[in-house]
């Protein structure tokens, strides 16, 4: 049972590493403290170290990204909650691999094995959304459109960010076809 205050430490921690890594890659474990209103004692309490942090940061995103899959799907169709998800998807990706460097392989592995799971599951449910109300293809595969999209997130977002119009291609062949 942890405690209410260390819950909401923890959480402020992460929050502010997710801000500080997002403006700048290099920021260090001192800088996230400070920026949480922790004393590192607190901050090494809960991330001994700046990759366990990044790590933390990594699945704290993937668990939120997930978990806005049932509000999307219960406010839009199955095809506009894909794209929603998928780019908020691409924006937390592009972040992870701004913060590459700053990683071990093992732990860009520990990232890909833990996050796999959960993302192709909440694809699979959108996917099988649109599949229920005739919007996507029966065909249609989770770990194809994961595929896919891993290109979204390694395109150019500058001067123009290119992956609204690749994902639109994405979608455009996901689409159900009407019965001839």
């Amino acid at each position: 049972m942890v405690r209410s205050d260390a819950r909401e430490n923890r959480a402020r921690i992460l929050a502010a590493a997710r801000e500080a890594f997002a403006e700048d890659s290099t920021t260090s474990m001192n800088q996230v403290a400070q920026r949480a209103g922790v004393g590192a004692g607190t901050l090494y309490r809960n991330f001994p170290t700046r990759e366990a942090l990044v790590l933390a940061v990594y699945q704290d995103e993937v668990t939120r990204i997930v978990g806005t899959v049932p509000d999307l799907l219960a406010a839009t169709s199955p095809l506009e909650a894909l794209r929603h998800w998928t780019i908020d998807l691409v924006e937390a990706m592009r972040r992870k691999h701004g913060l590459g460097d700053a990683l071990s392989p093992g732990a860009h592995q520990a990232i890909s094995e833990q996050s796999y799971g959960p993302v192709i599951a909440a694809i699979t449910q959108i996917l099988d959304a649109g599949k229920k109300d005739g919007s996507i293809r029966t065909d249609a595969d989770p770990g194809d459109f994961l595929q896919l999209t891993g290109a979204l997130w390694r395109a150019a977002s500058s001067p123009e960010d290119r992956a609204p119009r690749m994902l639109a291609l994405i979608l455009d062949g996901l689409r159900a076809q009407p019965r001839r």
